[in-house]
Order: C-alpha cells, then sequence, then structure tokens
C-alpha cells in the first residue's frame, strides 16, 4: 500500500512511517521545509514539502495514496499562540479532509484515512470512566488545544457523515523513549535532579507511542469508516508513577509541593511569561489540569473490536527507562 502521512516529522507520526515502512508499504511524508527530519534520519520516505493547510501540496501528496494518516498538531499547554493552534488543528484538518474528498471526486478514492485525535475531545469528565459512546458535558473548554481538537473532530466527523471513509482514534498521553513531553521529565528524574512535583493524585491516562501506531495501523485494515477508538492502556496518578520509576531504579520519588504553592506560583508566573513571550514551567492553564480537571477513559473496544493488545502501563514505564 501507498500511505501518506501528515506531521511525519513528529513523535507520533515517525513512529508511524518506520513501522510503515517495515510492513513493506510506501509511504508519502507531508513535512515543511522547515521541520526537523532528524526522527525520520532511518526510513526513507517521499518527502512533500507544504504547510498542514496547503492544498495544492496535500493534492500533490494524496496522489496514488491508498491510506492517509493525519497526525500533525500544534499539542502545547500553558501560553500558547491561540491562533496559530486554530490554524494547523483546524484549518489543517479541514485542509486534509478536502484534498481528500477531491481526490474522491477526481477517481483517486481512498481506502481509509485515519484521523489522530484526542480524549480531550470528551471533556472534563470528573473521574467517571467513559468509553467512545460518552457525551461531552464540560460547558467550555481547558484550553486552546482542547477546542481546537474538539473542532477538528466535528469537521472529521461531519466529512465521516458524508461518506469519507475516515477512522478517529483518540489517544490518552503517548509516551515513549523519544517522547518530547514527559521523556525530558523522566530523564531529568534519572540524573536525580527532579526534586519537586505537583499534583501527586492527578490521573494519566498512558498508552506507548509503538502501542498508538498499531491501534492507527489495525484501524485501516479493519475498521469500519466513522468509527471512533479510544486508544490507552491504562492511568496511573502522578505518584503512583514516580513511586513505580522509584522502585525500578532506587532514585527517591521527588517531593510533593503543596497545592496551595503551586497554584500561587502559577498564577504569579502567567503574567510574566506573557509579558516576556517565555513558556513558564507552571501556569495557570497547567494548573487547571494538574487539580481541576479528570478525563478517564476506557480502551476495551479497540481490544475487543481490532484485537489491539498493547503493553501494560508499568511495561510502558519500563520502557522509559
Amino acid at each position: 500500500m501507498r500511505a501518506l502521512v501528515t506531521g511525519a516529522s513528529g513523535f507520533t507520526g515517525s513512529h508511524l512511517v518506520q513501522a510503515l515502512e517495515q510492513r513493506g508499504h510506501q509511504v508519502v511524508a507531508l513535512v515543511r521545509k522547515t521541520s526537523d527530519l532528524s526522527r525520520l534520519a532511518q526510513c526513507q520516505p517521499e518527502l512533500v514539502y507544504g504547510d498542514i493547510t496547503d492544498r495544492a501540496a496535500l493534492q500533490q501528496a494524496m496522489v496514488g495514496v491508498d491510506w492517509v494518516f493525519h497526525t500533525a498538531a500544534y499539542v502545547e499547554l500553558g501560553l500558547v499562540d491561540a491562533a496559530e493552534m486554530a490554524r494547523i488543528n483546524v484549518a489543517g484538518t479541514r485542509a486534509v479532509l478536502e484534498a481528500a474528498q477531491a481526490s474522491q471526486q477526481q477517481g483517486q478514492p481512498l481506502q481509509k484515512l485515519i484521523y489522530c485525535s484526542t480524549i480531550g475531545i470528551y471533556g472534563d469528565t470528573r473521574g467517571r470512566v467513559i468509553d467512545e459512546t460518552f457525551q461531552r458535558q464540560q460547558q467550555g473548554f481547558s484550553s486552546a488545544y482542547d477546542l481546537t481538537k474538539y473542532q477538528a473532530q466535528q469537521l472529521v466527523d461531519e466529512a465521516a457523515a458524508t461518506g469519507l471513509p475516515i477512522v478517529s482514534v483518540m489517544p490518552s498521553g503517548i509516551f515513549g523513549a523519544d517522547d518530547p513531553h514527559f521523556g525530558p521529565v523522566v530523564q531529568t528524574f534519572l540524573k536525580g535532579k527532579l526534586k519537586v512535583w505537583a499534583g501527586g493524585q492527578r490521573i494519566t491516562g498512558i498508552v506507548h507511542v509503538d502501542d498508538l501506531v498499531e491501534a492507527m495501523l489495525l484501524a485501516v485494515e479493519q475498521a469500519a469508516p466513522g468509527s471512533h477508538y479510544i486508544i490507552s492502556s491504562g492511568d496511573l496518578s502522578t505518584s503512583e508513577m514516580f513511586s513505580f520509576l522509584s522502585q525500578q531504579t532506587g532514585i527517591p520519588t521527588p517531593w510533593e509541593a503543596p497545592e496551595w504553592l503551586v497554584r500561587l506560583v502559577g498564577y504569579l508566573l502567567d503574567p510574566i511569561g506573557r509579558a516576556f513571550r517565555w513558556q513558564p514551567p507552571i501556569s495557570r492553564e497547567r494548573v487547571h489540569y494538574i487539580y481541576d480537571r479528570c478525563v478517564r477513559v476506557d480502551g476495551s473496544k479497540a481490544r475487543r473490536e481490532l484485537n489491539w493488545q498493547p503493553r501494560t502501563v508499568e511495561q510502558t514505564l519500563k520502557d522509559l527507562l
């Protein structure tokens, strides 16, 4: 098969490119001229240069393609450029869908389009474990990221309703040895330099990046168009994660800062960060995610319908080490 991957130079996209090539598929990678291609150093995709909103580049990339995997996204919490996030996450998804629809109309029908969404589209579940049938109850949005991914999902579902063969996967927190988010935290911990952490009771859903990739490959081969799949192997609290890492390494768990102090620091650093265009380690939005929001999910549908068999949460953390 010939597959197009958007966001191919990113964390999830690069692992997907590698897995597709290992299975003997031809890969077209949509990347920008400014993209860091180091994650693709061991891969040999056909490169098409263009922004995610560049319809001409997208249509060029889709020529002769059987599968499209849309993983490109602006992922960040805290102080973000909300307009740029909307451009990439919402307008970019619209451009991908329109290019796919144009391919269909030109007699080059796609077999399947896989959209990499997020469990954040479900909003705050207040600790309730939910599945794909859950209807969002949260009023408003916790972040620009949540808002833009929700809006993008609406576009995807509308396109699926018109007959475009789309399957949506909703991963929880994506972990891996080269994880750009939690990976640096683990590296600091392993060096014995992580002395303080916040929100020990915060629950985080976990999936290994290669298990997410496997779920997407199973979905492109088996899933019915219009399907949604939550992709998560389980969850742990922050304190449970650090306790496990400590047991495996003998490194003491970091001290948990009191909630009142974390909230105070977040509220103080937020305006400073905005004034100096600096992303502080803690901000009002991050404080909200740590203490005031809890999304818990059940990923059993993918196991049941796709025979998805991810590694355990503990195995995923061991892999990080």
